[in-house]
């Protein structure tokens, strides 16, 4: 029900005024888009200001608080990025702590200790090869973890015994005709 009708349904139980076709009917309805007009703002303020809502402008205000943006690119990715980049905290340099905030960042990346003191070893587990955009993403590490910390980084191939247990024949890999990159990541 638009603003109008409602005003209109206020006023109709008094029997005073004649509603429909008049100019108190069109001064109500001109009364009622402004504040139809209103309350779309109010809706779309408040569903932007909370980061489980947001859509764009909530999402881009709380970007711009933070020195690094989400890698993430669909709202509820960017959402969900965000929110684990604000609970960081004093207490978030646990190494479950540190996985859950690379998850949480839309990073497709695990953290884990090396046997070498200060150093922590970075994979990316469902990417084969470099992943893509990963300057950005390294960045993204390297703020989360702490800085007195050694990051290596370790990335894998698909391997002749991959591809063979995959491919009952080379011919069947050779009729999907892919480049050497391409082969290099493909995902068993």
């Amino acid at each position: 029900m638009s603003c109008g009708e409602y005003l209109k349904e206020l006023l109709r139980p008094l029997g005073v005024y004649q509603l429909e076709g008049t100019i108190n009917g069109g001064e109500l309805e001109a009364q009622g888009q402004a504040l139809d007009g209103v309350a779309g703002t109010l809706d779309n303020l408040q569903r932007e200001m909370l980061l489980t809502t947001a859509e764009d402008m909530g999402l881009e205000a709380i970007e711009g608080l933070l020195s690094r943006r989400p890698v993430a690119e669909t709202a509820e990715g960017r959402r969900a990025a965000l929110a684990a980049l604000l609970r960081m905290g004093g207490d978030s340099f646990t190494l479950s702590a540190i996985n859950d905030n690379l998850a949480g960042c839309g990073i497709n990346a695990a953290a884990s200790e090396t046997g070498t003191p200060g150093t922590v070893e970075v994979r990316f587990p469902d990417v084969p090869g470099i992943p893509d955009g990963f300057e950005t993403m390294r960045a993204i590490i390297e703020d989360i973890l702490p800085c007195h910390l050694a990051v290596e980084y370790v990335y894998w191939y698909v391997n002749w015994g991959m591809l063979e247990e995959r491919f009952a024949t080379w011919g069947d890999l050779e009729q999907l005709d892919l480049t050497w990159s391409e082969i290099e990541k493909l995902v068993t």
